[in-house]
């Protein structure tokens, strides 16, 4: 089968960053579907895990968390698909990646496509509808339900690829008063377009923005963007009680600052689950088919910005250089192989 490796951590300009090779077809077990490859998206952990190093693999190494396809073999014990289905997921970080025309995927992280969209506009879901979803409603503890309708959110870089869903959960589904941030016209554009009511500038002190607005704290804060530059802000503009959640590394930040509040900070990372093989990771599978109907009611939208065909080491460079600018609207999908 065709795939895309690296032998060597490089810089993306060196066409050696990523190689196509050619490797043998993977066989099922157990729970794990083998899944045709028709388009992959391109996340920050992908260009994080390919950050310049001077480690050497032997066998090239298969990147990419991100992937639709169909189902052409499963494993003697897999219960919830059948071949021919139409799937869409982010995978596991300990395994090997949907950078390849087949790929083995536990079924328990694993949800059915959406049937109103294509394949790349699916691809473009799952890393950061995982990541938005376990964020709102499991570490923030939004209501799913509406039952916290009126409440309000900070999401910290609304314009990106977590954030372009999570504003949209929280609005469509939880219905909060969002605010986003964003500091270009077409980033402001963008959020605004999937939902978020209110637009702060992030390259400025976030409670200061958020008094421009009339608004002193937010009930929850998402950061999707630099935790150690906006943790004083996110402190001060938090409500007694309330809740910060952050996809983001950091350096040592002060949680002192959140103790006369009683606030909570807590990490999200949608690769838990299937890293430590905790006993509900089959709620990653529920969540992406409750994100597939959502899709298929209209109610939220496909976060895809841009598509390149086909899918090759070349295109793969272009996609992970468009990431490391920075600047990224939305997410980058690649779409069949050549």
């Amino acid at each position: 089968m065709k795939a895309i490796g690296l032998f060597k951590y490089l810089p993306i300009e060196d066409e050696q960053s990523f190689v196509d090779v050619t490797l043998d077809q993977p066989v099922p077990k157990g729970r794990d579907l083998l899944v045709k490859v028709h388009a992959i998206s391109v996340n920050p952990v992908d260009t994080k895990v390919r950050a310049p190093n001077n480690e050497v693999e032997t066998e090239p190494r298969i990147l990419g968390w991100d992937a639709a396809g169909e189902v052409t073999a499963i494993g003697n014990e897999v219960e919830h698909y059948a071949i021919g289905d139409r799937v869409f997921y982010a995978g596991d970080l300990t395994r090997s990646g949907s950078n390849a025309e087949y790929q083995l995927v536990d079924e328990q992280i694993v949800g059915h496509m959406p049937k109103t969209i294509g394949y790349a506009e699916a691809a473009a879901l799952p890393l950061t509808s995982i990541t938005a979803w376990e964020a709102l409603f499991e570490r923030l503890q939004i209501s799913k339900t509406g039952a916290d309708e009126g409440k309000s959110i900070l999401i910290i870089s609304g314009a990106g690829g977590v954030g372009s869903i999570a504003i949209q959960l929280a609005k469509k589904v939880a219905k909060l008063h969002v605010i986003a941030t964003a500091s270009r016209p077409a980033s402001i554009n963008w959020a605004k377009a999937r939902g978020a009511d209110k637009i702060i500038n992030h390259r400025n002190s976030l409670d200061d923005e958020l008094k421009k607005i009339g608004i002193s704290q937010v009930d929850y804060i998402l950061c999707l963007n630099s935790t150690e530059k906006h943790w004083a802000a996110m402190a001060n503009a938090i409500v007694p009680q309330g809740r910060i959640a952050s996809i983001v590394e950091t350096e040592p930040v002060d949680l002192s600052l959140l103790q006369s509040k009683s606030a909570t900070f807590v990490w999200e990372l949608m690769f838990t689950r299937s890293m430590y093989q905790t006993p509900d990771m089959i709620e990653q599978q529920h969540l992406l088919n409750e994100i597939a109907m959502l899709v298929d009611r209209g109610e939220i939208i496909s976060t895809m910005n841009e598509v390149i065909r086909p899918i090759s080491a070349s295109n793969l460079r272009i996609a992970h250089r468009l990431i490391e600018q920075g600047d990224m609207i939305g997410k980058v999908v690649l779409a069949d192989w050549a």
